[in-house]
């Protein structure tokens, strides 16, 4: 019987699925991922604070010359956003099991969504910068500071997401196993935050 291969070496998808079967702990890419979020989730805790803040001693939030948040189309923008933490968890789960087809076309259908939020996102972005810029208010710079923060976080995640399915296109190895844990995780925070950020972008309508 043929000894059970380091993680660092499984190279098929067989030994992958093996090895995840056998796994104690987290691997390390998952734990300096839950660093990085903790820090990030420290810097929007700072911003919604700031955020509040700023609220709570201004009389007028928004000010009179900016329009009110609108609420339906952010609240389905989110909602999509935040759908898409089920094909990134299946994709986890299939490549666990050693399928790659499947786990691929779970990352493809989840990029594909992140994608097109970020894109209408931008849209609504640069409308908003025209309508009301960072400069005008105290409102208006957190507003944008806040969003504009947010969809960089969504974009490095599609960015990540494209990068593995080019990396699984040649096979999957454990260490294409642990960078996919470790995005998936990823974008559960990057969906958490958005209810956060859109929570807070929609208050003055509360």
């Amino acid at each position: 019987m043929s000894a059970l291969p380091h993680s660092g070496d499984a190279t098929t998808p067989p030994a992958v699925t093996r090895i995840e079967h056998t796994r104690l702990a987290r691997p390390n890419g998952w734990w300096g991922m839950a660093i990085f979020v903790a820090t990030e989730a420290t810097l929007f805790g700072t911003l919604i604070g700031t955020y509040y803040y700023l609220r709570f001693n201004n009389a007028h939030w928004p000010p009179p010359d900016v329009p009110e948040p609108k609420l339906t189309l952010p609240l389905v923008l989110t909602g999509i956003l935040v759908a898409t933490s089920l094909p990134m968890q299946l994709a986890v789960s299939a490549a666990g099991r050693g399928r790659l087809v499947t786990a691929r076309v779970a990352l493809l259908v989840a990029v594909v969504v992140q994608a097109g939020y970020l894109g209408m996102q931008l849209h609504l972005f640069v409308h908003d910068v025209h309508e009301f810029p960072p400069s005008r208010s105290s409102y208006s710079s957190i507003y944008f500071t806040m969003l504009g923060g947010h969809h960089l976080h969504v974009g490095i995640g599609v960015l990540l997401n494209v990068w593995l399915l080019l990396r699984t296109a040649t096979g999957l190895t454990t260490y294409r196993m642990n960078a996919l844990r470790a995005t998936a995780f990823y974008w559960h925070f990057v969906n958490i935050l958005a209810l956060c950020v859109v929570g807070t972008q929609l208050s003055p309508r509360a």
